[in-house]
């Protein structure tokens, strides 16, 4: 079970499921799923439909907005997390640069935990202190 606890340490530090338990993050990662990317693929693409969250475990990918950079990510690094909530069209198009690895989750695999209230309550505070920090609120 290394690896269980890996994606565990993984998820957990995803502002948006930082304050699950152990057992609510173990409950994502039993539903996420491993998926390769090769290199110039485009994992999500601007203006389509969101439907899931990407954490990149291994390799780079490129941010773009209008055919622009917009900035790198790589391991640790992810995105769509707004997308398992709301399923609203992509801001940006992120391109695998190198083969990528992800832990992926789609919407439809994340709504079921959504009717438990302490989840739900959870993921609420995280995006809270998310939009709070992007503001330049400080936290008491």
């Amino acid at each position: 079970m290394p690896r269980e606890k890996e994606m565990i340490d993984r998820l957990g530090s995803v502002y948006l499921f930082a304050g699950l338990s152990e057992r609510d993050l173990k409950a994502l990662v039993g539903r996420a799923t491993e998926v390769e990317h090769s290199a110039d693929h485009k994992i999500v693409t601007e203006g389509r439909g969101g439907v899931g969250f990407h954490l990149i475990l291994e390799g780079h990918a490129q941010v773009l907005v209008h055919e622009k950079s917009h900035g790198w990510l790589g391991p640790g690094d992810y995105f769509g997390e707004m997308s398992l909530i709301d399923g609203q069209p992509r801001s940006a198009t992120v391109r695998a640069e190198t083969p990528v690895r992800t832990l992926s989750l789609t919407s439809w695999d994340f709504q079921p935990l959504l009717d438990d209230p302490g989840i739900t309550k959870k993921l609420l505070l995280g995006v809270c202190k998310r939009l709070r920090s992007a503001e330049g609120v400080s936290q008491s």
